[in-house]
């Protein structure tokens, strides 16, 4: 079981569980485990807008360098951009300084291999046992210290790369986009603009100390709420590092990550392009997806929470396309991991090509009703080897037969359970979650 990385990467509160010192252990260990095949290994590094990013990079570069690697800083752009930049530019890996949708307190670090890819539980559990372990990383003196060089334009490299991949005008769409005050802020309103959209941008100045409170994908309702001001235009929400999306149609209309895949997962489907017919979910997808598929022939299969798991099932599956119902979506062909903003800009290409608005799309997905909540615990990943949990579980097991499904899990970036109940009776669903939440507490209490 890895004990620093998590779901997405290494993820704490800044300064406090993750430091500087710890930053520059994880930088050395990962850039000398990506890197050890060359002898001058480069590594792209990027961040978003949060107060701790300039800190915590500056911890990053200094253990990269020190093990004698190139150091390509890009500064503020989403994580998507980055891992592009990393196989563009032929590094041997990428790193990223963002903690996501998480709180402005939180950061994390995050790295992708040569390809572009986040890395496998494998590859973080070797690159752990190299921190955990204090392995003594070589120390190269004089000129084969490594150097930082700044990479100016970035930004607009990945900017000419997202027009490209549209491959056509966007003249006559409204959007209304959200940028959370994070790395989408100057690089989205640029694109659409450039592609010829009336944009109306909130949220859009890099204010880390701003960054996903009460805005962004987290927060649809302010996307949504803004997007009714504005007639006949589509809201777009992004999180704090752009790697995910939440859409809002012109009634004001939410549609979640299971929503886009059903649009794009049917539009392919049709041209002939959907790979196998096979479209990646999670075990947090709707049925009712699974059900809108089976009606076009398309087999959903469901991916472990986390994009990276979502890409490993499409690698194995041969897939093109996967995606989570929280905005993450991946579309092999155009991006290597969660973009919102190459994904935006692929359903605003439908829209233009079908001539059709974003409410028309709304329907697709007949969902049963779903309902989440987290519990705080002392011990997330001990309470669930616990005999009373055992128990509960199985308890849990005979009680939902034949009237649903439920995922409980230890969180991948929070300490917590993730508890989330799906079936037709949304009453007993509520009943049953609360049964679950006393029992989960009464066993944290009396065990941890």
């Amino acid at each position: 079981m890895k004990k620093i990385f998590g779901t997405d990467g290494v993820r704490g509160v800044a300064n406090l569980e993750l430091t500087p010192e710890l930053a520059l252990k994880i930088a050395k260990a990962g850039g000398y485990f990506l890197g050890k095949e060359v002898d001058r290994p480069k590594f792209i590094v990027g961040r978003d807008t949060r107060c701790s990013g300039d800190m915590l990079k500056g911890a990053v570069i200094a253990g990269l360098c020190s093990i004698g690697a190139e150091v390509i800083d890009v500064g503020i752009l989403p994580t998507p951009g980055i891992a592009y930049l990393t196989k563009r530019l032929k590094a041997n890996g990428g790193v990223v300084i963002s903690a996501s949708h998480n709180p402005i307190i939180d950061n994390g670090i995050k790295f992708f291999d040569a390809n572009g890819f986040k890395l496998s539980d494998d590859m973080e559990e070797a690159i752990e046992k190299l921190v955990l372990e204090e392995f003594q990383f070589p120390k190269p003196i004089g000129e084969n210290v490594g150097e930082v060089k700044v990479l100016e334009n970035a930004c607009d490299i990945y900017a000419k790369y997202l027009i490209t991949q549209v491959g056509i005008r966007l003249d006559g769409l409204k959007v209304v986009l959200d940028c959370a005050y994070g790395a989408s802020y100057r690089l989205a309103p640029y694109v659409y603009r450039a592609l010829g959209a009336e944009v109306i941008c909130i949220n859009g100045e890099p204010k880390g100390e701003k960054i996903n409170v009460n805005c962004g994908s987290t927060h649809p309702e302010v996307i949504r709420e803004k997007t009714r001001i504005y007639p006949n235009s589509v809201g777009i929400s992004f999180d704090g590092d752009s790697d995910r999306v939440i859409l809002v149609d012109e009634d004001g209309e939410i549609l979640d990550g299971d929503d886009i895949l059903a649009i794009l997962g049917i539009e392919l489907f049709e041209k002939g392009l959907l790979k196998n017919n096979i479209v990646v979910g999670t075990i947090l997808s709707n049925f009712g997806l699974e059900e809108t598929f089976s009606k076009y022939g398309i087999r959903l299969i469901r991916a472990n929470v986390g994009d990276r798991y979502v890409l490993e099932e499409m690698l194995r599956n041969d897939a093109i396309l996967g995606g989570e119902p929280s905005g993450h979506i991946i579309y092999l062909p155009g991006v290597t991991t969660g973009d919102g903003i190459f994904t935006s800009l692929m359903i605003s290409k439908i829209l233009k090509e079908r001539g059709k608005t974003l409410s028309s799309f709304n329907s697709l997905v007949k969902r049963y009703p779903q309902i989440s909540e987290n519990v705080v615990v002392k011990d997330k990943y001990g309470i669930m080897q616990n005999e009373q949990m055992r128990l509960l579980i199985e308890d849990l097991n005979n009680s939902i037969s034949g009237r649903g499904r439920y995922i409980i899990r230890p969180s991948g970036t929070e300490n917590c359970l993730r508890i989330t109940l799906e079936g037709k009776d949304e009453f007993f669903l509520k009943m049953l979650l609360g049964k679950i939440k006393e029992r989960v507490k009464e066993i944290d209490n009396a065990h941890f």
